[in-house]
């Protein structure tokens, strides 16, 4: 099994359970960073995030099918009290718990059900070459995504294209897209950027990456654009587990070269 099999059976196996993201780890045998990183890039979602889906899924059904308590049905979930858990409900749900259970259905819910890894996503990789980086600088666009939104990636992308080749103290023709800054829960920025001497004379909206000189495995992702996740998946829940090497908590991108097409979506790219 791979990190995120693991965690997706330590959660389905300790819903009732008050676990948190470092028991979580510890069972899928990574770290806290590594199995955030592996679940969100082979499911869509994060760690927690689905685990208080899943908890609100189950408890739904409980209300559909008459749960007399609300209040046990709450504590079954996980929240202290009857207030928190019909926050979360309806953050989750868009109705109450008292409603489910005066309607007796669930069949307007869009209930999440416990999700089945499927190791077709997992690509063949090309072995990778490892890089010492220098340091150097990445200014560009940045945007705060969740597992659940980064779909909204390649539109972010759209908006910073133009000003390509115009950004004072650009280095270069290579584009990089940044990951930096995530969380326990999934969430992260992603700067869509280029290489800059300094950050000095930048349109005020831009926001700015310091990369640290670091030792790098970087993949070839041949293949068109839409199919990133595939390769990202691979890397997080089938290379790094098997390769002896530790994730380092610090910035990972994508690197654009000259031969990558933005209008095609094709030439390839490195991660």
């Amino acid at each position: 099994m791979n990190p995120t099999e693991k965690a997706l059976w330590f959660v389905e196996s300790h819903l009732p359970d008050a676990i948190s993201l470092d028991d979580v780890a510890a069972s899928s045998g990574v770290s806290r960073f590594h199995v955030t990183r592996a679940f969100g890039a082979a499911t869509g979602r994060s760690v927690m995030g689905y685990m208080r889906a899943r908890r609100l899924s189950e408890a739904a059904r409980k209300l559909a099918g008459g749960a007399p308590d609300i209040l046990s049905v709450a504590l079954d979930a996980g929240y202290g009290s009857h207030e928190a858990f019909t926050r979360a409900f309806r953050d989750q749900f868009g109705t109450t718990p008292e409603l489910v259970r005066a309607e007796s259905s669930t069949k307007n819910l869009d209930l999440v059900e416990p999700i089945l890894m499927d190791s077709s996503l997992l690509a063949t990789l090309e072995p990778p070459r490892f890089e010492t980086s220098r340091p150097f600088l990445i200014a560009g666009l940045g945007e705060r995504y969740s597992c659940e939104s980064s779909a909204g990636i390649p539109t972010q992308w759209q908006r910073f294209g133009p000003y390509i080749g115009n950004i004072p103290g650009q280095i270069g023709n290579v584009a990089y897209g940044a990951c930096v800054n995530g969380d326990d829960v999934g969430n992260f920025d992603y700067v869509a950027g280029v290489e800059v001497a300094d950050f000095s004379d930048l349109p005020k909206d831009f926001c700015r990456v310091r990369v640290p000189a670091q030792k790098y495995a970087v993949f070839a992702h041949r293949e068109h654009i839409s199919t990133i996740r595939h390769t990202v998946n691979t890397i997080w829940n089938k290379w790094l587990p098997a390769s002896g090497h530790e994730i380092a908590d610090a910035p990972e991108f994508e690197r654009y070269g000259p031969e990558f097409d933005p209008h095609s979506g094709n030439g390839g790219l490195e991660i």
